[in-house]
């Protein structure tokens, strides 16, 4: 059968792509963003050994006005994460956080931390610890997450590694390091309380230094969405013991039994701790954002905030008919549709054979609905353990790109007819396909849903966004389903002899057929390398391009005889190795000035919170969920680029924002979740006391303009 011989050595790495999503750049121990410079340091005076004072930290250098947040971040934000890898015998304890500051932004209030913060961490050295055996270090590496917020945010992160001598000392950073332990709070003597006197708390804090006495402090509970950060409150001083009174926030989430807290005056802070006394208030309902930021949002527009987007209301019979019609249209797709179409027209080559039609039909099934649950699987489990990924996951990984790119290449040339996987093949493996038809054709379902995966068709959105609230086994049972809707066509012509016969007869138009579906593969790849130029820079895209020219030529040189083919393939093998080690690195790095992309014309950066502060001051919001490697966001923006859609929405004062997915964006995840969507593209409109309302995934201008003149 056409096209078939490549699929076995083809599919096992096709097989293996979605795992290589989640490879990482090369780490380093200094990631610049737009907004912060962040730099891990090492302080460690006596060297590396048990008993030894190690520490290690990140520092956080923010552009003016920018900010990152404490351990309790207020109102709303997030603190910093850090994970850290590091050696067997090797432990790292708690942030040492430094004292926070009060950041007022309009009726919110914030803790966290402005120009330059270094967030220290002890590590234990254990005995059993054992440097490197070539260098005699200790190798630390770090992956941190921040949210970096001016009136917007900006979710960041990073990856790290140092290097730090053993058996020598480091202390070259030593002044950040002092700095930062001068500016942890000290630990009270003296017993404090806490008693609950109706919506307030009273607090009563002995054993501060008699020089504070008559200053006004500032109060920090570690506890989050207990107080009313912005709120007013009062304290005095009774002879050498502190109080205050604290009034408690309206949607309250937490009831702690004792209270951590950090008094503050001036750059220097005390901490405490005290057991609650009295009972709490019953807390409040939740709400679709968090609390206090939902109470203060409602304060600064005068209106309640926007409710919480429902899952949608989809029954389970609704969602598996949903997800058969997405599968049937991804054959449509401009990559999948040569491969289906040529497996179709291979049945004229052997029209009679009806039995084997049939079974290969069977086994094409089986390879595309095992592919989609294996690949649903991989992302329920990825996501169960606390991973933020959607559908199409896999291609947010420049390695996965320049792979599919290469594959794409390979199939584009074969098609051409520059080569023949037999002839490159011993005779006894390029035998196989004739010995083993049905693997070969479970092999070719394999491949078509590899390349069919990343795009979200039209009726699968909803249905992917439902299986994720669903058990296992349902949720496994609806991505089975879109691969019996992709398998379809290809099932229905192996099994109706009706539509076999509406097929054309063998002949010479077969070979001009299978030439010119190499151009959509060619296409394929070109769209490949402009998703990787959106991931990696025109460096990136530039080194994938060098290497699919090497790649090329390699399978030229093949194609030779004699004495010429043995010295040009080795020549050119020995160019691709080269150029892959060479270009590996710049391919699947994220350049710094990616970090934080930015939209031009009309279009803003989508960023958390941001949707939010845009309806509180009255304007509607218009958000395209998006990403380059998305076949149907693309052909979508001949919609959203209409001159008189955007009159529209300019008329009607849309804010337009754009949520770029390219790359992981775990921020972006979770908003998708929120909409009950877990794959792109999605469009929703927010309006000031509306839920949200989400569009066709292909996106029609009728339909469009239609939702804006509602609003």
């Amino acid at each position: 059968m056409i096209f078939s011989r490549q699929l076995k050595a083809l599919c096992i790495a096709a097989c293996a792509l979605p795992l290589l999503a989640l490879a990482q750049s090369s780490a380093k121990s200094v990631v610049t963003t737009e907004h912060v410079r962040a730099e891990l340091m090492a302080y460690a005076p006596d060297g590396v050994a048990p008993g030894r004072q190690v520490w290690v930290g990140l520092q956080l250098a923010h552009q003016p006005e920018w900010h990152t947040y404490w351990k309790n971040s207020g109102d709303s934000g997030l603190p910093t994460q850090l994970q850290w890898t590091l050696p067997a015998g090797v432990t790292a304890g708690d942030i040492a956080w430094p004292v926070p500051r009060k950041i007022s932004i309009g009726r919110l209030a914030n803790y966290g931390y402005e120009g330059a913060v270094l967030l220290p961490v002890p590590l234990t050295i254990a005995p059993d610890f054992k440097p490197s055996l070539l260098g005699s270090e200790l190798q630390v590496k770090l992956k941190a997450q921040w949210l970096v917020c001016r009136l917007e945010c900006v979710p960041e992160e990073g990856e790290f590694s140092l290097a730090i001598p053993a058996r020598s000392t480091t202390a070259l950073n030593a002044p950040a390091f002092q700095a930062s332990f001068q500016s942890q709070p000290k630990a009270i003597t003296g017993e404090s309380r806490v008693q609950i006197e109706g919506n307030a708390l009273k607090v009563s804090v002995p054993g501060l230094p008699p020089a504070l006495q008559g200053k006004t402090l500032e109060f920090f509970p570690e506890t989050s969405e207990v107080i009313e950060t912005a709120a007013k409150w009062t304290q005095a001083w009774q002879g050498d013991l502190w109080t205050a009174q604290v009034p408690l926030s309206p949607q309250r989430a937490n009831s702690p039994a004792v209270m951590a807290m950090v008094l503050v005056a001036g750059e220097q802070g005390w901490r405490t701790e005290a057991k609650v006394a009295g009972e709490w208030p019953v807390l409040a309902a939740p709400t679709g954002v968090a609390p206090a930021l939902a109470a203060a949002l409602s304060g600064n527009a005068g209106a309640s905030a926007v409710p919480a987007m429902p899952a949608p209301s989809l029954t389970l019979v609704a969602a598996l008919l949903g997800a058969l019609l997405g599968g049937l249209i991804l054959n449509l797709m401009p990559c999948v549709f040569p491969i289906l179409a040529i497996k179709v027209v291979g049945f004229t080559q052997h029209a009679s054979d009806r039995r084997g039609h049939r079974i290969a039909g069977l086994a094409y099934t089986a390879g595309v609905v095992a592919s989609f649950a294996a690949l649903g699987a991989l992302m329920l489990a990825l996501r169960a353990a606390g991973e933020q990924l959607g559908w199409g996951f896999q291609l947010q990984s420049p390695a996965v790109v320049g792979a599919l790119a290469a594959l794409f290449t390979l199939i584009g040339l074969n098609l051409a007819g520059l080569f023949e996987f037999g002839a490159f093949l011993p005779v006894s493996v390029a035998s196989l396909e004739a010995r083993h038809p049905v693997v070969n054709a479970f092999l070719s379902g394999v491949l078509a849903v590899a390349i069919a995966s990343p795009c979200t068709a039209p009726f699968m959105g909803a249905s992917l966004g439902f299986a994720l609230g669903l058990p296992a086994a349902q949720a496994l049972l609806l991505f089975a389903v879109i691969g019996v809707g992709m398998a379809l066509p290809y099932l229905a012509a192996s099994w109706i002899p009706a539509i076999a016969r509406l097929l054309p007869r063998p002949g010479v138009w077969m070979v001009t057929f299978r030439r010119l579906m190499a151009f959509p593969m060619f296409a394929t790849v070109a769209w490949l390398v402009w998703v990787l130029g959106q991931q990696s820079g025109i460096d990136g895209a530039g080194a994938l391009l060098a290497l699919l020219v090497a790649l090329s030529m390699v399978v030229w040189a093949f194609t030779l005889r004699g004495r010429a083919r043995m010295v040009l393939a080795s020549v050119s093998m020995a160019i691709l190795a080269v150029l892959a080690w060479a270009a590996a690195p710049v391919i699947t790095r994220m350049p710094e000035q990616q970090a934080a992309r930015s939209e031009s014309g009309p279009w803003q950066a989508w960023a958390p919170g941001r949707v939010e502060q845009l309806l509180a001051s009255g304007q509607p919001v218009f958000v395209d969920f998006t990403a380059a490697w998305c076949v149907t966001c693309q052909y979508n923006k001949t919609t959203l680029e209409r001159r008189d859609v955007l009159d529209d929405l300019k008329a009607k004062n849309v804010a337009l924002l754009r949520a770029d997915w390219t790359r992981r964006e775990p921020a972006i995840t979770q908003a998708l979740a929120q909409l009950g969507r877990n794959g792109v593209p999605v469009y929703v409109f927010y309006k000031k006391g509306s839920a949200p309302v989400v569009l066709s995934e292909v996106l029609g201008v009728a339909e469009l303009r239609s939702a804006i003149a509602k609003l």
